[in-house]
């Protein structure tokens, strides 16, 4: 299944993940409305096929969530996929994260994803293959994932539980909900701000397989595929995918860095489809 003539909404993509999967989408055609801090003009979607509008929304204001959604409808005609993508991130404990982070991080992972959804979801019920996916861990309640940055974790998990929930409450309505979240760590503009970037790159997967995995989700057919808390590199193993070097920051890496939230459940399933190469 092709995304050519899907519209697809994308909070958060001027950049890193969110840009990749735009890139991807425009790919096949589709329309890409690109919601960000600012509203500047994407060429690379318009050079890789697809149609792009900017549009400069701050997911923790109601008013211009609403606009940037409507924007959206009236330049292309309706709504077929939601992504969630924009987040911050403080890795910081308990003590040292001060109250304007943890709010930053929670108004835009949580809250933010629960109220762009709120005004996606009307237009999302008119479509043919409706699909609502956020940029968000598996569920965990191993408390490793929590005790160095509790602030950041919840705001995750807040992500997450609008997927199990949403998953539920649209089934009905044939709109799937899944969750997204990377094997390794990503090299974007985010891991640079906190890290040493340059030392941290060869431990690194480019955006580009989100990119890929997001498309294999968004391919599937909406009523049967929902409620998922999908793995990029276990995503694209089921879906036939061998080739993963070309993901990789420096060519041959074959020991990656880890991003956080993967429990061992998944590692056990990842060595499985491994095996049966």
């Amino acid at each position: 299944m092709s995304l050519k003539g899907k519209t697809l909404f994308i909070s958060g993509a001027s950049r890193g993940i969110g840009l990749s999967i735009a890139l991807r989408a425009a790919r096949d055609g589709a329309n890409v409305a690109v919601a960000a801090k600012t509203a500047e003009a994407h060429p690379k979607i318009e050079a890789a096929g697809g149609k792009a509008l900017p549009i400069l929304c701050d997911i923790r204001d109601e008013a211009q969530v609403k606009a940037a959604i409507q924007k959206t409808v009236d330049t292309f005609g309706g709504i077929d996929i939601l992504i969630n993508n924009a987040s911050a991130i403080s890795l910081t404990d308990t003590v040292e994260t001060p109250l304007k982070k943890y709010d930053l991080m929670n108004t835009i992972n949580a809250r933010g994803t629960w109220l762009v959804s709120k005004y996606a979801i009307p237009h999302l019920k008119k479509s043919s293959n409706p699909h609502i996916l956020t940029m968000s861990p598996p569920l965990s309640f191993d408390p490793k994932w929590y005790k160095d940055h509790v602030a950041y974790t919840i705001s995750k998990m807040g992500m997450s539980m609008n997927v199990l929930g949403m998953s539920e409450e649209l089934k009905s309505d044939g709109i799937a909900v899944n969750g997204l979240w990377p094997l390794t760590i990503i090299y974007t503009a985010a891991l640079q701000a906190i890290g040493d970037g340059v030392n941290q790159q060869e431990l690194c997967r480019k955006p580009e397989i989100m990119a890929d995995a997001a498309h294999a989700i968004l391919t599937k057919n909406s009523k049967s595929f929902t409620g998922n808390f999908c793995i990029d590199e276990i995503i694209l193993r089921e879906c036939g995918q061998q080739d993963f070097d070309k993901y990789a920051c420096v060519p041959g890496t074959t020991e990656f860095g880890h991003d956080f939230f993967i429990d061992d459940i998944y590692f056990e399933r990842l060595n499985k489809l491994r095996s049966k190469l």
